[in-house]
């Protein structure tokens, strides 16, 4: 009979720099072996179990959420003793995960010493809902037999099967039989003389810990302490481990793994085959997994509450306020502006997203009240309601911004409003946002950086003991990804040819090479995400784990990185620190007390000469998106004369767009020189002249020549623009014969076909464009006429970068 097993003692990457287990590969493999569940149980964190749980229940196998977790000898507040012992730590329902998130994030924030901890008073406090083991060989017990105090282990054990009672409480087994690994004699000699001894004590606490098992009456379980997949990746772990206390491979006064490739996804044979004398420690893991039954809601939206106007809901209070913005900013309501309003408002309110509208339109409200500059990026600028809101700054009427390109009323995915402010008042606005919603329900949001190819190949060739120059050669050789499109060491070795023959002819090259391609893409650190914040409708630790900033910090930021913190449904706000706007407020600033002029930024004349003069004679230091050498070159020879221009160079100085600039360029000044493939592509095109410029100009495309609605059409961008190999494919063949049976010959429809291809991948979002091009144009315009106050604002932002100090006198003089 084929045994089971249960896998309840696991790391992935996110075990930082110690766990290589990506949860794909985790999650195969249970499904390979027909493992009813499998657990995760990262050191001290509980960064990846919204993507276990995401991905291995569509497997219809069971989630276990845990963690193994930092234990305080003593108090978890004393920040004497660096003792902390490890204990594995599962949830068993919604509330032994709420439990274990609180435990978690009490651990990072109040309890950090060198490791997050916790104490047996937070245990007992939180254990509901919760299972516990008396973990591996680092694990309190453990520790206090192997320093012979039975007396000590007794009381921890007998504190802890009180904490979980009710029969929440197992006996944990590991069997790694190191001993048998020091008989390889590649192992170095000190070393075999430590897996010995580790092996023997080992063997006595299990002796220890059975007894205790009969003696109390606790259950046993069989564990392995699985830190990566297959056990071929024992080499490439053991180099992380290196990478992450700053040792060599060859160190043998270290943490090694690669002396024992035992710690790997074992399948339910190999279990059994360790414990060929306790099948019930196999059983018990299965028992375990039937205690648990945890579901997460996901995909839905917690708002948190916001004071409504008395008998008015949401929707009202977006209509009343967007009809009033409407008014204010174009002096009466025009029949295409109350159409579109309508449309929009109906869309939004349907969805259930008014709410999110309120939140940022009490964002830049506080903002301009309080003297942040504002902008948007991305598609937002394409809501009208918005606009009248006080959120976007640019008119999507003038300047034909689609709405569905924000919100696509075909699809289920939520709005997502990109705030750009000053970079030195970031700080303010999430200060007033967590005194508006309430201090423990705002945070900033994690992300992780992972090991990119350059980067993977200089820290495998320093572990590996090469000299600095070796990796440093094999990383220059890897050609630069594109955004979008990071480059890996397998593509690297497709597109360079002298890489290649370098793989081919030298061995230490290709061992660099073979052991970074393990690592790349691994989670290598966590840090604080540029412009992501979450508001929750009560405590953020009900909805994710927290902790504080690497490195000590002050800043408390969730566990959960971007998407996770979407799919528990806390909703997000991007809120990105921009320092030409701090600029701008100061330069500002620095005209009203000396000139005692009063500038309100949106209300600048959009057609003034002077500005467009600047920008044609070349002197861009110092504007925004405008200030590079090629930029510089191609504004003298466009001449701008509209702000439509600017916004279509931002577009247009790109990779892919870029080489469409010189036509651009020459259709504008000799309108002869304007064509189009198809008459009806002057509808979309006519203001950049014929030229393909902007994303929503493929999606235009696809509308009105192929015959696509809005929800195929946004299917069609994303997949040329990602290069979806197989969607591609399926999409050639539909946007070809829409556009044939549009009237549209099959040469002309291929040949707009393989225009689209080159340049969607690279195109920019036109509301984007639009937004960042009104900056550019903000910038130049001070710049031009309060030259004085713009450069002295700019000097005095860039005071600590000596290249830009330069550049800057440079252009005063």
């Amino acid at each position: 009979m084929t045994p089971q097993f249960v896998h309840l003692h696991v790391h992935s990457e996110f075990s930082l720099l110690d766990g290589l287990s990506k949860i794909s590969g985790l999650v195969n493999k249970a499904k390979e072996y027909g493992n009813p569940a499998l657990a995760l149980t990262d050191h001290g964190v509980m960064y990846g179990v919204i993507e276990l749980y995401k991905k291995i229940t569509k497997e219809g196998i069971k989630p276990i959420i845990g963690c193994e977790m930092y234990v305080a000898a003593g108090s978890h507040l004393d920040k004497t003793s660096r003792d902390a012992y490890h204990l594995t730590v599962l949830s068993q329902d919604y509330e032994g995960y709420q439990n274990l998130m609180q435990l978690v994030s009490i651990a990072q924030v109040d309890g950090y010493y060198y490791r997050p901890r916790v104490d047996l008073d937070l245990l007992a406090q939180y254990s509901k809902g919760l299972i516990a083991t008396t973990g591996c060989p680092a694990s309190l017990i453990n520790q206090q037999l192997s320093s012979g105090d039975l007396k000590a282990a007794k009381k921890t054990l007998e504190s802890l099967s009180q904490i979980f009672d009710q029969g929440r409480f197992f006996v944990e087994l590991q069997r790694h039989h190191l001993a048998s690994f020091a008989k390889n004699p590649e192992v170095p000699a000190s070393v075999r003389d430590e897996l010995v001894e580790f092996d023997r004590q080992n063997q006595k606490n299990e002796k220890q810990l059975l007894a205790f098992s009969k003696e109390y009456g606790l259950p046993i379980i069989a564990t392995n302490d699985v830190h990566y997949v297959n056990k071929e990746d024992a080499v490439a772990q053991d180099a992380i481990v290196c990478i992450q206390t700053g040792k060599y491979v060859t160190d043998t006064k270290r943490l090694r793994y690669i002396d024992t490739p035992d710690f790997y996804y074992k399948s339910p044979e190999e279990m059994a085959d360790v414990f060929p004398d306790y099948p019930e420690a196999l059983e018990n893991t299965l028992k375990v997994a039937d205690m648990t039954n945890l579901e997460i809601t996901l995909g839905a939206w917690y708002f948190p509450k916001f004071t409504l106007p008395k008998g008015k809901t949401a929707g009202e209070t977006l209509k009343d306020m967007a009809y009033a913005g409407c008014q204010q900013l174009f002096g009466s309501v025009s029949k295409e502006a109350k159409t579109r309003l309508d449309y929009e408002l109906n869309i939004i309110d349907g969805k259930g997203y008014s709410p999110y509208f309120l939140i940022y339109a009490d964002m830049t409200k506080y903002a301009k009240e309080t003297g942040i500059f504002v902008n948007t990026r991305g598609s937002a600028a394409g809501s009208l309601v918005s606009y009248c809101c006080g959120i976007t700054v640019v008119d999507p009427l003038r300047y034909k911004l689609p709405f569905e390109r924000f919100l696509n009323p075909f699809r289920p995915s939520p709005p997502d409003i990109d705030l750009d402010i000053s970079d030195d008042r970031r700080d303010d606005m999430i200060g007033y946002l967590k005194k508006r919603y309430g201090d423990d329900q705002v945070a900033q949001i994690c992300t992780f950086g992972t090991m990119k190819a350059r980067a993977a190949v200089r820290d495998v060739g320093r572990v590996l003991g090469y000299p600095y120059a070796v990796p440093d050669k094999i990383a220059k050789l890897i050609p630069m990804g594109s955004q979008g499109f990071p480059m890996t060491i397998k593509k690297a070795l497709d597109q360079s040819s002298d890489l290649k023959k370098l793989a081919q002819s030298d061995a230490d090259t290709k061992k660099v090479l073979d052991l970074s391609q393990k690592l790349e893409g691994n989670v290598r650190h966590v840090s604080v995400h540029a412009a992501a914040v979450v508001i929750a409708p009560d405590l953020l630790t009900k909805y994710s784990p927290l902790q504080r900033e690497p490195g000590g910090g002050d800043k408390i930021i969730t566990q959960y990185e971007m998407h996770a913190c979407e799919d528990v449904g806390l909703i997000k706000l991007d809120i990105l620190g921009i320092r030409n706007l701090s600029i701008m407020a100061n330069a500002i600033r620095i005209i009203k007390k000396l000139r005692k002029v009063s500038i309100d930024i949106h209300q600048l004349p959009l057609d003034d000469q002077k500005t467009f003069d600047m920008l044609a004679r070349g002197e861009t230091f110092g504007v925004f998106q405008m200030g590079s050498a090629g930029m510089t070159r191609y504004l003298m020879e466009l001449r701008p004369e509209r702000v439509e221009d600017l916004m279509q160079m931002v577009a247009l100085y790109r990779p892919g767009p870029m080489s469409f600039i010189p036509e651009y360029i020459k259709r504008k000044h000799d309108p002869t020189q304007i064509k189009y493939m198809d008459p009806r592509m002057e509808a979309f095109l006519s203001s950049s002249y014929g030229i393909l410029v902007y994303q929503d100009d493929v999606i235009y495309c696809a509308l009105e020549l192929a015959g696509y609605d809005w929800g195929e059409a946004d299917k069609f961008r994303k997949a040329i623009g990602k290069k979806i190999v197989a969607e591609m494919h399926a999409q050639h063949e539909r946007f070809v014969s829409g556009c044939i049976e549009g009237g549209m010959t099959k040469a002309k429809a291929e040949d707009l076909f393989a225009q689209i291809e080159t340049f969607a991948a690279y195109g920019f979002n036109k509301a984007h464009a639009a937004s960042y091009g009104m900056v550019s144009y903000w910038t130049a315009y001070l710049k031009a006429n309060y030259p004085v106050e713009y450069m002295a604002s700019l000097l005095t932002a860039e005071a600590g970068n000596t290249d830009k100090l330069v550049e800057a006198i440079a252009e005063c003089k």
